[in-house]
């Protein structure tokens, strides 16, 4: 029996120039209460511009216009992130280590076993659900950062690189005491208690730690 899909289920989106394959792949998906969007080209699903959630794409290798690999090379340009599974009937190795180097959860070749799709779909958005929480920490640690004074980040660089509170104030041109009240506040709006978290942030926010 089919589970109705919610509004906040992930979604699965099918891009296949196949009717029957996609009624098929929704029919399946749909059994275990996933929602399902499915288009007929790669030009129709960027027109129905997709909603940030958790979600994947089943994208066929071969589709009118534009090929599924050189698809797959769009959407990593434009910086749209979303798990593709690929399905084909033509497969061979060549293609499918191509796919998989540049980010495919997963290659299938038709026929397709349901257990396979379900076992990908699985995997597809469950990376997609860790992206988002990647994604989501990564707003809210810029958001702090954001707070900071300039001094404070400069002294937050300096710490991160491995400075000393007093070779920080030599290279800053202050007292070791303002260093120290700089540091102190820093390390509490950016939440942090140790110079280990600290220089983990560092990294995350891409700060230079090469000093």
């Amino acid at each position: 029996m089919a589970v109705a899909p919610r509004k906040s289920d992930p979604v699965v989106f099918i891009v296949d120039d196949s009717g029957d394959v996609r009624d098929g792949l929704s029919a399946l998906l749909e059994t275990v209460g996933l929602r399902c969007e499915t288009f007929s080209s790669t030009n129709d699903f960027l027109q129905s511009k997709p909603a940030d959630e958790i979600c994947c794409l089943i994208l066929d290798i071969r589709l009118p216009g534009v090929n599924g690999l050189d698809f797959q090379a769009e959407l990593i340009k434009a910086q749209i992130h979303i798990p593709i599974i690929f399905i084909t009937g033509h497969g061979d190795i060549p293609t499918s280590v191509r796919a998989m180097k540049v980010g495919a959860v997963e290659f299938l070749t038709k026929p397709l076993r349901e257990q396979d799709v379900l076992d990908a779909v699985r995997i597809a958005l469950e990376h997609s659900r860790r992206q988002r929480e990647h994604d989501e920490e990564s707003r809210a640690l810029q958001a702090r950062f954001e707070t900071l004074t300039n001094r404070e980040r400069d002294v937050m660089s300096f710490v991160a690189a491995g400075f000393m509170n007093k070779q920080t104030a030599s290279e800053l041109g202050v007292s070791e005491v303002t260093v120290k009240v700089h540091r102190h506040n820093l390390m509490a709006k950016l939440g942090v208690k140790s110079v280990a978290e600290l220089v983990r942030i560092a990294d995350a926010l891409g700060i230079d730690r090469s000093k």
